[in-house]
């Protein structure tokens, strides 16, 4: 027992940094459970929400601020709910909740934020004072809105195909409950 020999077999080496290919924060991260065209609308919809947002910022002054402060409040919501339902896909949350739930919001979501941030678009086209951080702003806020509604509709017939794919099944188990037993 002096000599050490009790704990050699039981001590481990140091392992070192975690080997692999995936370790750390990247562990935690995972981009498959969106198919690559939506993951690639849902980061521009983040991206040209946050551009808009921060040319908003730049506007020094308003003649109609209204329209202004319309838009800074909905790019600023849209870049926040686009980042919530990105982390949410992407990150182990996913898997915490319920998935249809996690689908109908994303729906629900999208389509709400594609048509409020075309409103408050057209509504700062109206009320802008023509400055080049305005203008920038805008043509962000559209594109954003664009992004939006694209992914609403291809949320749209993404379920209208799954709807009508269940339909066949429930009317084959319809018709073999009326079916008569000796035919």
């Amino acid at each position: 027992m002096e000599n050490g020999a009790v704990y050699g077999p039981t001590t481990e080496e140091d392992p070192g940094p975690a080997r692999g290919a995936r370790s750390g924060l990247a562990a935690y991260f995972s981009l498959g459970r969106l198919p690559l065209r939506r993951l690639a609308l849902k980061a521009l919809q983040l991206l040209l929400s946050l551009l808009a947002f921060i040319c908003e910022e730049v506007v020094s002054q308003c003649t109609l601020c209204g329209g202004l402060y319309f838009f800074e409040f909905v790019s600023c919501s849209a870049f926040l709910l686009s980042l919530l339902i990105l982390i949410v896909y992407c990150t182990p949350v996913y898997d915490q909740v319920d998935t249809p739930k996690v689908k109908q919001s994303d729906f629900y979501l999208t389509a709400g934020t594609g048509f409020v941030f075309l409103l408050a678009s057209i509504i700062f086209v109206s009320t802008h004072d023509r400055t080049k951080a305005e203008i920038a702003a805008i043509v962000f806020g559209f594109l954003a809105s664009i992004m939006f509604l694209s992914d609403f509709v291809i949320m749209f017939f993404e379920r209208r195909q799954e709807s009508q794919m269940r339909k066949p099944e429930a009317a084959r188990s319809a018709g073999a409950l009326t079916e008569p037993l000796n035919a």
